[in-house]
């Protein structure tokens, strides 16, 4: 070993040793999470969760789009009907274990009955417990859209009604009277 390669040696070791010592003092960047609360950006797609309608009913028709809009396949769901014609999902079934939460779910939903929250924790010990059924993902409030009611908008014809009767529902719209 010549004396050239002491110098550098020792020449590394102090620059390292400066450099530690500058950034000892100086702010840290860390976060301490559960006292400090987490900045997450206006977008941010968390915990997926299902809307109710303003009427309290839910907005899930069960069409089964959400389910073929996932690239992971961790949505399921069944279809059943009510007496006056409305489809809801007898289960609904999301696997949060293959969830990527990339939102195409909540972009193919026509109803916007799936909708993207801010929540991140979602931490469980099981992976089990990381399948949520329909009655985990219910929420009680209309989340992002609260004036939006699908069967109103839609103008569907409901046990024995014809489009534009029901109970609330606005008549719906002949295009040619629109045309000059």
């Amino acid at each position: 070993m010549t004396l050239k390669d002491l110098l550098v040696g020792f020449g590394t070791q102090v620059r390292s040793i400066w450099l530690v010592g500058l950034h000892a003092f100086q702010k840290r960047e860390t976060q301490m999470y559960p006292e400090e609360p987490v900045y997450l950006p206006p977008r941010y797609r968390g915990r997926i969760v299902l809307t109710r309608d303003p009427d309290g009913e839910e907005r899930c028709v069960a069409c089964n789009l959400c389910a073929v809009a996932c690239p992971v396949g961790c949505i399921s769901l069944q279809k059943a009907e009510h007496e006056d014609g409305r489809w809801y999902p007898e289960f609904f079934r999301i696997n949060f274990s293959r969830c990527i939460f990339c939102g195409l779910c909540e972009e193919a939903c026509p109803t916007t009955a799936i909708q993207l929250t801010p929540d991140f924790e979602m931490g469980e010990w099981r992976r089990q417990d990381l399948v949520y059924e329909k009655d985990d993902l219910l929420i009680s409030g209309p989340g992002k859209y609260p004036d939006y009611n699908f069967y109103r908008k839609s103008g569907m014809a409901i046990a024995g009604k014809d489009k534009g009767e029901a109970d609330n529902e606005a008549k719906p719209i002949n295009v040619k009277d629109l045309l000059p």
